[in-house]
């Protein structure tokens, strides 16, 4: 045999499973940048979230001269929505003239 010469079947596995090899490590990647940006999305939510309560709490205190004792007075006078099965909403009033305290948690 030339020894210049290759043999077919000395190489035929891993150039069959070089390119499954390949896909399966690029298909990692994707889903790992996936995930990632779906938990950045999920904490810029929450922020997001936090900051129209605040807004909503301010708003009220220039409006009515006082900070709302609840959330639910912020939702049904205020507008404020948000889905309660996403994120868990920590609302604690420190008093009527100082601002409440909020901690947002999402959940998925």
């Amino acid at each position: 045999m030339n020894r210049f010469q290759k043999n077919p079947a000395r190489f035929r596995g891993w150039s069959a499973a070089l390119p499954a090899v390949f896909f399966l490590a690029m298909l990692g990647l994707f889903l790992l940048g996936l995930n990632s940006l779906d938990r950045t999305t999920a904490r810029q939510e929450a922020e997001g979230l936090k900051n129209s309560i605040l807004q909503s709490a301010v708003h009220c205190y220039a409006m009515e001269g006082f900070y709302p004792d609840s959330l639910s007075y912020l939702q049904e006078h205020y507008g404020l929505q948000y889905d309660p099965d996403r994120y868990v909403v920590a609302y604690e009033v420190i008093g009527s003239n100082l601002m409440p305290d909020v901690s947002v948690i999402p959940l998925t």
